[in-house]
């Protein structure tokens, strides 16, 4: 055997193993591109109306907000109105709370003066009866 048929027979071999070698990888490459297809259809079939329940449930999630919205602001207007009322109950009830204390102190001053002129009254009776005995 000469040197280039030694070398042939060694490219022959290198080749050999470089084909069995690769053999494998294009078989497993071959069925990696066949589910990519498959994963591909299953998506392009299932994505389109997947992406239109989203943009459904987004608008309904827009609708629901704003719905929210409002009822909070409706909320607040009444807890305000509520916070003025609560407010005119406390001015009317210091009010009375004050008119009471007034009135009270108004009996209390006319009591105080009733007996004040109760007992001028009584030492006046006395003195003028005291005087007609004397007389």
């Amino acid at each position: 055997m000469t040197i280039v048929e030694m070398a042939v027979l060694l490219v022959a071999v290198a080749f050999a193993v470089l084909v069995s070698y690769l053999v494998p990888v294009l078989i497993q490459l071959r069925k990696t591109v066949a589910e990519s297809e498959q994963l591909f259809v299953t998506m392009n079939k299932d994505l389109p109306p997947l992406i239109g329940e989203l943009l459904a449930i987004s608008h309904n999630l827009n609708d629901l907000t704003e719905q929210a919205r409002g009822g909070a602001e409706h909320a607040a207007v009444l807890l305000h109105a509520v916070g003025e009322v609560g407010e005119s109950i406390q001015d009317a009830h210091d009010v009375v709370r004050g008119s009471s204390g007034l009135f009270v102190n108004n009996v209390a001053s006319v009591v105080a003066g009733f007996k004040a002129a109760t007992q001028v009254m009584k030492k006046r009776f006395r003195e003028e009866g005291t005087h007609r005995n004397v007389g």
